[in-house]
């Protein structure tokens, strides 16, 4: 796998990830709340946890092969943290055609 391949992995999960808290936010808990339907958010809710664990995983895997600086992997997985944050990383992205601060880790000596 090349490195556009991983960026494009983590993109579609980051954008995943945060159309899933919004549905979560402005679908799961109106719903929950004013409707009586938690079951909306046990399911949103659910599908919002396993795409953010998902994205981690990834990010995770591209640091510790050493494909992305710690820098980078911190920058994206706090930007998941924030709501709205996967649309402004997204525009970062988009803006800069790629992640234009990404720099290898040093490679680990071999055993």
């Amino acid at each position: 796998m090349n490195a556009l391949d991983d960026e494009r992995i983590v993109r579609g999960l980051s954008l995943i990830e945060g159309l899933s808290w919004l549905v979560l936010a402005f679908v799961g808990m109106p719903l929950k709340y004013l409707a009586g339907l938690p079951l909306a958010v046990r399911i949103s809710g659910m599908a919002h946890g396993v795409l953010f664990v998902l994205l981690g995983l990834a990010v995770a895997e591209r640091f510790f092969r050493g494909r992305w600086s710690f820098g980078l992997a911190a920058k994206v997985v706090g930007i998941a943290l924030i709501p709205f944050g996967a649309l402004v990383l997204e525009g970062r992205w988009r803006k800069q055609g790629t992640l234009a601060d990404r720099e290898p880790a040093r490679a680990m000596p071999a055993e």
